[in-house]
């Protein structure tokens, strides 16, 4: 059954004074061995230590601080010099033993199929150690263990550490003034963004979904909770968790229906699965509540391209760059579909405005490439792809455009050169691994073209057309056996090039083999 976060807080006072009183008076009472569980902020543990050892005096308190994952508190209490004349022992920062340990989507439990849900299916091992060391614990030491934990936290011990936690005296809540709630609500909106946030380890990333679940569990305001939803879901998306950050985005429009900036990364999430209907439904929204989000027009545009509706993709980047004249991705975009339809000159001139504003774009020169080379101006092409690689020297696939555009002009040993630098950078590009024994083959130069054949065919074994360049290479060589072997394997792999065959001058030296024959039948 899942847990809610009433199940344990339900009895306890409901005034802060009331509970910090219910508190000392059990410490106060307390001999020996105990074990106390306190839910509260880091911050608010810090304070709560210190107004302890002001009130109490006649008691030796400790604290451990603890930094790291931890497997064996026990040994860490042990090794304490001073372990028989504590009291009380405060433990604290234990949640970060959890942090790598819990995939953050099972601990969020927002999807679109279910409500709050917590996984339990495993134990962290130092949950696993505690557990089996309670009565150690009970007959080492003579001190009240106090933890001092976030909500989360004691979920692991309620679900994954059921016998230590039942040997608890006591459970207290320290919940956040809507202050500090406050302060902290503001921070994390402040310092977060999508850079930010790609740059944090899978730990650090949990760490900070579990700090916003924690601030969205109290009462916040509507606006507040929008933005820490928003948060998550930027959150999710980064380690592509792209269900997650859809719930999330859900619940941030749900408090704060007009949040553009929800609905365009809703859309944006949606767009990552493959949904691109429901994603220019939540672009529309987007751009509903911001006419002028220049973003949201550009994301609609990628959704409605990838559905094929290339006129409408170009209305929507033509908004794009009505409210923004400089944004270079609508512009190169807004060239893609072009070409979709074939509207090469079209295209050319967006592909321009993309490099008049961002000129080192290099995905805007390779474009440009491909729509010149569609309208066979290889010279103007080639000079395109030698700006996309001047601003990105790996480029593979505009080496290996660049070749293409070289071999349409003659130009086979700078177009071999060009395929070299393609599988340089790309070492299994089959396909400029084929193109480059081609551009051999028309220097007659059928050795190494066959070597080039090999390299494709080991990269991609069902290769068909390298399988064929290579049967008629062995043929130009007189290679009989292995031209019937290479042509063979190439009709199996595609039936199609069986009629190549039939009319290809590049077999008429076998063409008369009762084997090639057979074959071609």
């Amino acid at each position: 059954m899942p847990l809610k976060l009433t199940d344990w807080d339900q009895d306890l006072p409901i005034e802060k004074d009331e509970e910090y009183q219910a508190f000392i008076r059990t410490l106060q009472f307390t001999d020996g061995f105990s074990i106390l569980f306190v839910r509260c902020s880091p911050a608010g543990g810090e304070q709560l230590i210190s107004q302890v050892k002001a009130d109490i005096h006649n008691q030796n308190i400790e604290v451990i601080k603890l930094d790291k994952d931890v497997t064996n508190l026990y040994a860490i209490v042990d090794t304490l010099p001073n372990k028989n004349n504590i009291n009380i022992l405060f433990i604290t920062g234990l949640e970060s033993s959890f942090y790598k340990y819990e995939e953050a989507k099972t601990l969020v439990g927002w999807n679109s199929r279910q409500t709050h849900h917590y996984s339990w299916e495993s134990v962290p091992p130092f949950l696993i150690n505690i557990n089996q060391q309670r009565e150690r614990f009970r007959d080492s030491f003579n001190i009240c263990f106090i933890f001092l934990l976030p909500q989360f936290a004691i979920k692991y011990f309620i679900h994954r550490a059921p016998d230590f936690f039942d040997w608890r005296s006591g459970l207290f809540d320290f919940p956040l003034d809507s202050k500090t709630l406050e302060q902290e609500a503001t921070r994390i909106i402040q310092e977060g963004t999508y850079e930010k946030y790609a740059n944090l380890t899978n730990e650090e990333t949990n760490q900070k979904i579990l700090e916003i679940i924690d601030i969205i569990e109290h009462e916040i305001d509507n606006e507040q909770k929008a933005e820490l939803f928003f948060e998550l879901g930027y959150l999710q998306r980064v380690r592509e968790n792209h269900e997650e950050a859809i719930s999330s985005y859900d619940k941030a429009v749900e408090f704060k229906p007009d949040f553009h900036d929800a609905w365009n990364n809703r859309g944006y999430s949606l767009e990552n699965l493959g949904r691109y209907e429901e994603a220019i439904s939540s672009y529309d929204k987007a751009v509903e509540f911001k006419p002028d989000f220049h973003d949201a027009w550009n994301n609609r545009g990628i959704s409605l391209r990838n559905l094929g509706r290339y006129e409408e993709a170009i209305s929507s980047y033509d908004k794009a760059v009505e409210f923004k004249p400089d944004f270079h991705d609508a512009w190169n975009n807004r060239g893609y579909s072009l070409d979709d339809l074939g509207r090469y000159e079209e295209a050319i001139s967006s592909y321009d405005k993309a490099v008049e504003f961002k000129p080192d774009k290099h995905e805007a020169w390779y474009n440009r490439g491909i729509s010149l080379r569609n309208l066979g101006r290889y010279e103007e092409a080639i000079s395109s792809y030698d700006k996309a690689v001047e601003f990105k020297p790996d480029y593979h696939d505009a080496w290996y455009n660049r070749g293409i555009s070289l071999d349409d002009l003659g130009r086979y040993e700078e177009a071999i050169s060009s395929y070299d630098k393609a599988v340089e950078f790309k070492p299994d590009k089959h396909q400029a691994w084929n193109n480059r024994g081609i551009s051999l083959g028309n220097l007659g130069r059928y050795e190494e073209a066959i070597s080039s054949y090999d390299e494709a065919v080991e990269f991609k074994p069902d290769d068909h057309e390298a399988w064929y360049n290579k049967a008629y290479s062995y043929s130009l060589q007189g290679n009989i056996e292995q031209a019937i072997e290479s042509l063979k394997t190439a009709i199996n792999l595609h039936p199609k090039v069986r009629e190549w065959a039939k009319t290809d001058s590049d077999f008429d030296a076998i063409r008369e083999d009762e084997r090639f024959q057979e074959l071609i039948k």
